[in-house]
């Protein structure tokens, strides 16, 4: 079992929670993630390590309910536990000195880059984050970025704080300025939103890196279900990723693997929200007997 140590909410429907996993903190470093399952029996569920502790042996999750399943991730609370923690998984983040990077978030994409933040600064490069939101509420680890960060740019979809518009609007105006030249983009967050940023930097031939959060089952490579065109080349986001150039991801093809299980997905959340959050099979049993 994984005590849960710390458990707050960021935004509405966003949780942050500190998990002790001693063995997971130790090797963690920026770009891995973690599959968690909420339950015994549960989803398995993939998710990036926002912040890792070696020393107190704990790791920083960031979790949106969209689903039954982080759902039932955010309701937990300090002294509950998570049965399955598998991990670190992925690749690590190359950490180079690029000169000037740009770590461009959405949403909860916005813990993914966290951790590069730091590494890329230690590093000696100028670190820009460009983190959006649909409105103030949304926008989360600002104070946080802006510790390490040497600007940090908040992006609200309905202008309510910071610039108003998509995080793309003001990427673009970034590459723009040619006092400070942009010689690297790394972004996480939904898919629509990373195609776009690749868009932007395509032209511009800057090197992007896109941190991609497809279906994943195992983690290990072995179901396949997180397969991803990349450069023409089928690959697998758990074990050649999650970060790949984003100039040669074939988004197209990863959106629709995302929507594979959307009718499933909804179907377990009616039964969890609705009258039959609990179905008894006795019962079904019985009333099919009495009608024969």
């Amino acid at each position: 079992m994984f005590p849960v140590l710390k458990s707050q909410w960021l935004a509405p429907k966003v949780r942050r929670l500190e998990i002790a996993a001693p063995r997971v903190a130790a090797r963690h470093r920026p770009g891995h993630f973690v599959i968690v399952r909420p339950y015994a029996g549960g989803e398995r569920i993939p998710l990036t390590i926002a912040d890792s502790d070696a020393t107190r042996g704990a790791i920083t999750l960031v979790i949106q309910a969209i689903g039954a399943s982080t759902e039932r991730l955010c309701a937990l609370q300090a002294g509950d536990s998570l049965p399955d923690v598998v991990g670190p998984l992925g690749k690590a983040t190359e950490i180079e000195n690029f000169g000037h990077v740009v770590l461009v978030g959405g949403g909860v994409g916005t813990a993914v880059i966290y951790p590069q933040a730091g590494a890329l600064k230690a590093k000696g490069n100028r670190v820009t984050a460009v983190i959006g939101g649909r409105s103030r509420e949304y926008v989360i680890l600002e104070q946080e970025l802006t510790t390490i960060c040497d600007a940090v740019y908040p992006c609200t979809d309905d202008g309510s704080y910071g610039y108003k518009g998509f995080v793309t609007g003001k990427l673009a105006e970034l590459i723009a300025d040619p006092a400070l030249p942009v010689n690297a983009v790394i972004t996480a967050g939904p898919v629509p939103m990373m195609k776009n940023v690749a868009e932007v930097t395509r032209d511009k031939g800057i090197l992007t890196i896109a941190s991609l959060n497809p279906i994943m089952v195992d983690g290990t490579g072995m179901c396949g279900g997180c397969r991803v065109t990349v450069g023409g080349k089928n690959l697998f986001a758990c074990v050649d990723g999650p970060e790949f150039n984003a100039h040669e991801v074939d988004f197209a093809s990863l959106t629709d693997r995302l929507t594979a299980y959307r009718d499933h997905e909804r179907v377990t959340w009616e039964r969890l929200h609705g009258d039959q959050a609990h179905q008894c099979k006795l019962q079904a049993a019985l009333a099919e007997a009495t009608t024969k």
